[in-house]
């Protein structure tokens, strides 16, 4: 009972986490409650490791990890695809923009493109030093040095082709 006890404190200290993820990966045809119940069993599998850890940091990692991957399983075991409209026309620059934006930062070198989704989903300096093992200050400046990157890289790109 203690086990139960400790492991719904975990995932109450979680739920935010937890629940941005989901949200995140709910935009591909799954609810959250469907996502937020694969990643809790997956937290459950795991649960000794989990509460072997200290609170902080390094437990935070592991439980997105743990959510992370168990949600990008599911998805792809429940792979759901909408048809494209006939009358679908892309004309915005915005969406071209949006895609090499993300094409860019996909193309990114690790541990910085790690940083930047990580940054991107919504974790603290804090929470992705700890995943990557680096400090918050290297984290820090890498996150500025990238943004810096990509806008000139994207700036660069527009003015040329005015």
């Amino acid at each position: 009972m203690k086990h139960l006890n400790t492991f719904d404190n975990l995932l109450h200290r979680y739920k935010g986490l937890l629940f941005s993820l989901c949200r995140h990966f709910s935009r591909r045809g799954t609810t959250v409650e469907d996502l937020l119940q694969e990643a809790s069993v997956a937290l459950w599998r795991d649960r000794e490791r989990l509460l072997s850890l200290q609170r902080g940091p390094k437990q935070a990692a592991l439980v997105w990890k743990i959510a992370r991957n168990a949600i990008i399983d599911d998805l792809r075991r429940n792979k759901i695809s909408y048809p494209i409209p006939e009358d679908y026309e892309e004309t915005s620059d915005d969406h071209s923009m949006v895609q090499e934006l993300r094409d860019r930062i996909a193309m990114l070198d690790e541990p910085d493109h790690t940083i930047v989704v990580m940054q991107m989903e919504g974790y603290s300096y804090e929470e992705i030093a700890a995943h990557l093992d680096m400090t918050e200050k290297n984290v820090s400046v890498r996150l500025v040095r990238v943004k810096e990157k990509l806008r000139k890289s994207m700036v660069g790109e527009n003015k040329q082709n005015r």
